[in-house]
Protein backbone atom coordinates (compact mmCIF):
# COMPACT_ATOMS: atom_id res chain seq x y z
CA UNK A 1 0.00 0.00 0.00
CA UNK A 2 1.51 3.44 -0.94
CA UNK A 3 1.58 5.93 1.64
CA UNK A 4 0.01 8.52 -0.49
CA UNK A 5 2.54 11.00 -0.20
CA UNK A 6 1.02 13.66 -2.59
CA UNK A 7 -2.80 13.60 -1.24
CA UNK A 8 -4.13 16.62 -1.73
CA UNK A 9 -1.79 18.23 -4.11
CA UNK A 10 -2.65 19.02 -8.12
CA UNK A 11 0.59 18.56 -10.14
CA UNK A 12 1.32 20.07 -13.38
CA UNK A 13 3.83 17.57 -16.18
CA UNK A 14 5.05 18.98 -18.96
CA UNK A 15 5.88 16.58 -21.79
CA UNK A 16 4.01 14.04 -20.25
CA UNK A 17 2.93 11.56 -23.40
CA UNK A 18 6.07 8.98 -22.46
CA UNK A 19 9.46 8.32 -21.33
CA UNK A 20 10.31 9.91 -17.95
CA UNK A 21 7.32 12.63 -18.36
CA UNK A 22 4.50 9.55 -18.15
CA UNK A 23 6.47 7.89 -15.60
CA UNK A 24 5.96 10.50 -13.47
CA UNK A 25 2.55 11.53 -14.43
CA UNK A 26 1.83 7.23 -12.73
CA UNK A 27 3.94 7.74 -9.66
CA UNK A 28 1.98 11.33 -9.26
CA UNK A 29 -1.10 9.89 -9.59
CA UNK A 30 -0.33 6.85 -7.48
CA UNK A 31 0.75 8.76 -4.80
CA UNK A 32 -2.62 10.72 -4.41
CA UNK A 33 -1.63 13.74 -6.43
CA UNK A 34 -4.57 15.19 -9.16
CA UNK A 35 -2.73 15.42 -12.28
CA UNK A 36 -2.65 17.82 -15.45
CA UNK A 37 -0.96 16.34 -18.64
CA UNK A 38 0.57 18.66 -21.19
CA UNK A 39 2.01 17.22 -24.45
CA UNK A 40 2.35 18.50 -27.94
CA UNK A 41 0.32 15.77 -29.63
CA UNK A 42 -3.55 16.47 -30.03
CA UNK A 43 -4.73 13.79 -28.26
CA UNK A 44 -3.05 11.69 -25.00
CA UNK A 45 -0.89 9.05 -25.80
CA UNK A 46 -2.19 5.12 -25.40
CA UNK A 47 -0.33 5.07 -22.12
CA UNK A 48 -2.08 7.88 -20.73
CA UNK A 49 -5.33 6.92 -21.35
CA UNK A 50 -5.02 3.87 -19.81
CA UNK A 51 -3.86 5.71 -16.86
CA UNK A 52 -6.83 7.97 -17.30
CA UNK A 53 -9.43 4.89 -16.99
CA UNK A 54 -7.35 3.92 -13.27
CA UNK A 55 -7.37 7.73 -12.14
CA UNK A 56 -9.92 9.41 -13.29
CA UNK A 57 -8.65 12.73 -12.07
CA UNK A 58 -6.04 12.53 -14.55
CA UNK A 59 -6.85 15.52 -17.39
CA UNK A 60 -4.96 16.08 -21.11
CA UNK A 61 -4.11 19.33 -22.63
CA UNK A 62 -2.59 19.89 -25.85
CA UNK A 63 0.32 22.35 -25.86
CA UNK A 64 3.24 23.86 -27.27
CA UNK A 65 5.42 25.14 -24.04
CA UNK A 66 6.97 27.49 -26.87
CA UNK A 67 3.92 29.49 -26.51
CA UNK A 68 3.55 32.38 -24.24
CA UNK A 69 0.36 33.28 -24.39
CA UNK A 70 -1.05 29.94 -24.71
CA UNK A 71 0.92 28.09 -21.55
CA UNK A 72 -0.35 31.51 -19.48
CA UNK A 73 -3.94 30.65 -20.66
CA UNK A 74 -3.47 27.01 -20.05
CA UNK A 75 -2.54 27.38 -16.35
CA UNK A 76 -5.37 29.84 -15.64
CA UNK A 77 -7.99 28.08 -17.07
CA UNK A 78 -6.78 24.90 -15.04
CA UNK A 79 -6.55 26.94 -12.06
CA UNK A 80 -9.81 28.52 -12.27
CA UNK A 81 -11.64 24.95 -13.28
CA UNK A 82 -9.99 23.33 -10.27
CA UNK A 83 -7.65 22.89 -7.54
CA UNK A 84 -4.57 25.61 -8.18
CA UNK A 85 -1.09 24.09 -9.56
CA UNK A 86 0.62 23.54 -6.48
CA UNK A 87 3.32 20.51 -7.81
CA UNK A 88 4.89 21.68 -11.17
CA UNK A 89 7.41 18.77 -12.73
CA UNK A 90 8.62 20.85 -15.74
CA UNK A 91 9.89 18.23 -18.43
CA UNK A 92 9.10 19.02 -21.89
CA UNK A 93 12.77 18.99 -23.76
CA UNK A 94 14.25 18.60 -27.61
CA UNK A 95 17.63 17.21 -28.22
CA UNK A 96 19.35 17.50 -31.57
CA UNK A 97 23.67 18.45 -31.76
CA UNK A 98 25.80 18.98 -34.40
CA UNK A 99 29.69 19.85 -34.90
CA UNK A 100 30.31 23.27 -32.95
CA UNK A 101 31.11 25.20 -36.62
CA UNK A 102 27.89 23.58 -38.10
CA UNK A 103 25.79 24.31 -35.19
CA UNK A 104 23.36 26.83 -37.02
CA UNK A 105 21.10 29.61 -35.69
CA UNK A 106 18.07 27.88 -36.77
CA UNK A 107 18.87 24.76 -34.09
CA UNK A 108 19.66 26.87 -31.47
CA UNK A 109 16.30 28.88 -31.51
CA UNK A 110 14.72 25.21 -32.14
CA UNK A 111 16.31 23.86 -28.59
CA UNK A 112 16.43 27.08 -26.59
CA UNK A 113 12.63 28.14 -27.38
CA UNK A 114 11.47 24.84 -25.67
CA UNK A 115 14.30 24.04 -22.99
CA UNK A 116 14.73 27.69 -21.82
CA UNK A 117 12.11 29.69 -22.70
CA UNK A 118 9.46 27.03 -22.46
CA UNK A 119 10.69 25.70 -19.03
CA UNK A 120 11.02 29.07 -18.14
CA UNK A 121 7.50 30.54 -18.77
CA UNK A 122 5.48 27.49 -17.55
CA UNK A 123 6.99 27.70 -14.17
CA UNK A 124 6.54 31.94 -14.35
CA UNK A 125 2.92 30.72 -14.60
CA UNK A 126 2.73 28.21 -12.28
CA UNK A 127 4.02 30.32 -9.98
CA UNK A 128 2.34 33.16 -10.75
CA UNK A 129 -1.13 30.89 -9.43
CA UNK A 130 0.35 30.67 -6.40
CA UNK A 131 1.41 33.75 -5.36
CA UNK A 132 -1.81 35.16 -6.58
CA UNK A 133 -3.87 32.09 -4.49
CA UNK A 134 -1.66 32.68 -1.63
CA UNK A 135 -0.23 28.94 -1.78
CA UNK A 136 3.03 27.03 -1.26
CA UNK A 137 4.37 25.06 -3.38
CA UNK A 138 7.12 22.48 -5.35
CA UNK A 139 8.19 23.35 -8.83
CA UNK A 140 10.36 20.96 -10.11
CA UNK A 141 12.51 21.39 -13.40
CA UNK A 142 14.11 18.66 -15.58
CA UNK A 143 18.03 19.51 -16.17
CA UNK A 144 20.54 16.78 -17.23
CA UNK A 145 24.17 15.88 -16.80
CA UNK A 146 24.77 17.76 -20.26
CA UNK A 147 24.23 20.97 -17.90
CA UNK A 148 26.65 20.43 -15.98
CA UNK A 149 29.85 20.15 -18.35
CA UNK A 150 30.19 21.20 -22.10
CA UNK A 151 30.00 18.46 -24.90
CA UNK A 152 31.13 19.16 -28.10
CA UNK A 153 29.05 17.98 -30.28
CA UNK A 154 25.68 19.27 -27.79
CA UNK A 155 27.29 22.70 -27.20
CA UNK A 156 23.27 23.96 -27.84
CA UNK A 157 21.50 21.51 -25.71
CA UNK A 158 24.61 21.27 -22.81
CA UNK A 159 24.24 24.93 -22.23
CA UNK A 160 19.81 25.05 -22.39
CA UNK A 161 20.34 22.40 -19.81
CA UNK A 162 22.96 24.75 -17.75
CA UNK A 163 20.52 27.49 -17.99
CA UNK A 164 17.49 25.25 -16.23
CA UNK A 165 20.14 25.17 -13.23
CA UNK A 166 20.86 28.88 -13.24
CA UNK A 167 17.05 29.50 -13.79
CA UNK A 168 16.31 27.17 -10.95
CA UNK A 169 18.71 28.47 -8.24
CA UNK A 170 17.13 32.23 -9.63
CA UNK A 171 13.62 30.86 -9.03
CA UNK A 172 14.10 29.23 -5.78
CA UNK A 173 15.42 32.35 -4.11
CA UNK A 174 13.05 34.92 -5.41
CA UNK A 175 10.22 32.45 -4.38
CA UNK A 176 11.82 31.57 -1.06
CA UNK A 177 9.81 34.30 1.10
CA UNK A 178 6.43 32.91 -0.25
CA UNK A 179 7.48 29.73 1.24
CA UNK A 180 7.87 27.83 -2.55
CA UNK A 181 10.00 25.61 -3.07
CA UNK A 182 12.11 24.88 -6.69
CA UNK A 183 14.57 22.15 -7.31
CA UNK A 184 15.75 20.52 -10.37
CA UNK A 185 16.58 16.81 -11.24
CA UNK A 186 20.13 16.23 -13.36
CA UNK A 187 19.49 12.82 -14.83
CA UNK A 188 21.84 10.62 -16.69
CA UNK A 189 21.45 8.31 -19.40
CA UNK A 190 18.28 7.61 -19.01
CA UNK A 191 16.54 4.69 -21.29
CA UNK A 192 14.02 6.73 -22.83
CA UNK A 193 12.63 6.37 -26.85
CA UNK A 194 14.67 9.92 -26.88
CA UNK A 195 17.76 7.81 -27.00
CA UNK A 196 16.88 6.49 -30.34
CA UNK A 197 17.73 9.77 -31.77
CA UNK A 198 20.22 10.50 -29.65
CA UNK A 199 21.89 7.46 -30.67
CA UNK A 200 21.43 7.81 -34.44
CA UNK A 201 22.68 11.19 -34.05
CA UNK A 202 26.42 9.67 -32.68
CA UNK A 203 26.64 7.07 -35.02
CA UNK A 204 26.11 9.78 -37.71
CA UNK A 205 28.64 12.20 -36.26
CA UNK A 206 31.28 9.78 -34.59
CA UNK A 207 30.89 7.15 -37.49
CA UNK A 208 29.66 4.32 -34.73
CA UNK A 209 26.98 1.34 -35.98
CA UNK A 210 23.67 2.08 -34.61
CA UNK A 211 23.33 0.68 -30.32
CA UNK A 212 27.16 1.68 -30.08
CA UNK A 213 26.79 4.67 -28.35
CA UNK A 214 24.34 3.31 -26.03
CA UNK A 215 26.03 0.42 -25.00
CA UNK A 216 29.07 2.55 -24.33
CA UNK A 217 27.30 4.85 -22.14
CA UNK A 218 25.20 2.59 -20.25
CA UNK A 219 28.44 0.67 -19.62
CA UNK A 220 30.60 3.62 -18.40
CA UNK A 221 28.37 4.75 -15.77
CA UNK A 222 29.91 4.11 -12.47
CA UNK A 223 26.78 1.68 -11.27
CA UNK A 224 26.86 -0.30 -14.48
CA UNK A 225 23.54 0.46 -16.31
CA UNK A 226 21.61 3.23 -17.77
CA UNK A 227 18.75 4.96 -15.76
CA UNK A 228 15.16 3.95 -16.61
CA UNK A 229 12.51 6.46 -16.18
CA UNK A 230 11.20 4.82 -13.06
CA UNK A 231 14.63 5.91 -11.26
CA UNK A 232 13.77 9.53 -12.32
CA UNK A 233 9.85 9.71 -11.07
CA UNK A 234 11.31 8.04 -7.69
CA UNK A 235 13.23 11.19 -7.22
CA UNK A 236 10.58 13.68 -8.78
CA UNK A 237 8.13 12.04 -6.05
CA UNK A 238 10.32 12.79 -2.82
CA UNK A 239 11.02 16.37 -4.25
CA UNK A 240 7.29 17.17 -4.82
CA UNK A 241 5.83 15.59 -1.21
CA UNK A 242 6.47 17.13 2.02
CA UNK A 243 9.57 15.18 2.50
CA UNK A 244 11.70 17.85 1.17
CA UNK A 245 10.37 20.63 3.21
CA UNK A 246 13.61 22.16 3.48
CA UNK A 247 15.07 21.53 0.01
CA UNK A 248 15.06 24.24 -2.50
CA UNK A 249 17.71 25.49 -4.97
CA UNK A 250 19.60 22.28 -5.71
CA UNK A 251 19.30 20.04 -8.58
CA UNK A 252 19.59 16.80 -7.82
CA UNK A 253 21.48 14.73 -9.79
CA UNK A 254 20.41 11.16 -10.61
CA UNK A 255 22.57 9.45 -12.81
CA UNK A 256 24.36 6.27 -11.49
CA UNK A 257 27.15 8.09 -9.84
CA UNK A 258 28.49 9.88 -13.42
CA UNK A 259 28.33 13.27 -11.77
CA UNK A 260 29.54 13.97 -8.07
CA UNK A 261 28.39 17.23 -6.49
Amino acid sequence: MKLQRLQGKHALITGASGGIGLAVVEAFLTEGAMCTAIDLAAEPSAELRALKQKFPSLQYHSLNVGDTAAVKALVTQVNQRSSVINVLFNNAAIFDMAPLLESDEAMYDKLFAVNVKGMFFVMQAVLQGLVDAGQTGSMINLASQAGRRGEGLVAHYCASKAAVISYTQSAALAMAPYGIRVNGISPGVIDTPMWEQVDSLFAQYEGLKLGEKKIAVGKAVPLGRMGVPEDIAGAAVFLASDESAYITAQTLNVDGGNVMS
